[in-house]
């Protein structure tokens, strides 16, 4: 397969793109430092003629809009979360999955590919406990605008999937998370393996739980 992976240079990118290579597939990871396949930011939309520029006409398989950002830890209701936070966090979280859907929309066309959207179960309405207000609406964005393409290039026969990753021990997890990168990776390439068009739009965790919207 022909994959590519935002926010592939650490994390839960990192180890996706690490998988997926060692499987013997084709990986382009983006990232914005110079261990990246391609050097980006998902923040500037300039950067994307980059991404454009480096898959020119190759199909993609798969494509994992997992880049994102977590920028508000230890804000207060009473004088944080300012704007620049806000917008920021938009433009990564949800603007920047848009953007990469748009840039490879031919490539993804030509493979009937599919299309995996990190979210989090911190954007479902099930989860409300108050804080993260930035990042839990970011990402209840995310799963928004996932289910809407869905509907959109089902036509395509592109299949589009969101998921939780599960609570993984990462810079933005941190050490007290649940699991490991290795097992959140494993639970995902599961998850993506079975995507297909009778699936399109569906909401899942890591391990394969149906999330509540």
């Amino acid at each position: 397969m022909n994959i590519v992976i935002t926010g592939a240079t650490r994390g839960i990118g990192a180890g996706l793109a690490a998988h997926y290579k060692a499987a013997g597939h084709q990986v382009t990871g983006t990232g914005r430092s110079d261990g990246a396949d391609v050097v980006m930011d998902v923040t500037r939309p300039a950067d994307f003629a980059k991404l454009g520029a480096a898959l020119g006409t190759q199909p993609v398989d798969l494509l994992v809009c997992n880049a994102g950002v977590y920028l508000e830890k230890g804000q207060s209701i009473d004088d944080g979360y300012d704007a620049d936070i806000w917008a920021k966090s938009f433009a990564a979280n949800v603007t920047g999955v848009f953007l990469t859907v748009q840039t490879l929309l031919p490539n993804l066309r030509a493979a009937k590919g599919k299309v995996a959207i990190i979210s989090s179960q911190m954007g479902s309405d099930t989860r409300a406990p108050g804080g993260s207000y930035i990042y839990r609406a970011s990402k209840a964005a995310a799963l928004n605008l996932g289910r809407n393409l869905a509907v959109d290039l089902k036509g395509d026969g592109i299949a589009v999937g969101i998921y939780h990753p599960g609570w993984v021990r990462t810079d933005m997890g941190g050490d007290a998370a649940a699991i490991s990168v290795d097992e959140s990776v494993a639970g995902l390439s599961a998850r993506f393996a079975t995507l297909d068009i009778a699936s399109t739009g569906s909401f899942l965790t890591w391990d394969g739980q149906v999330h509540p919207f």
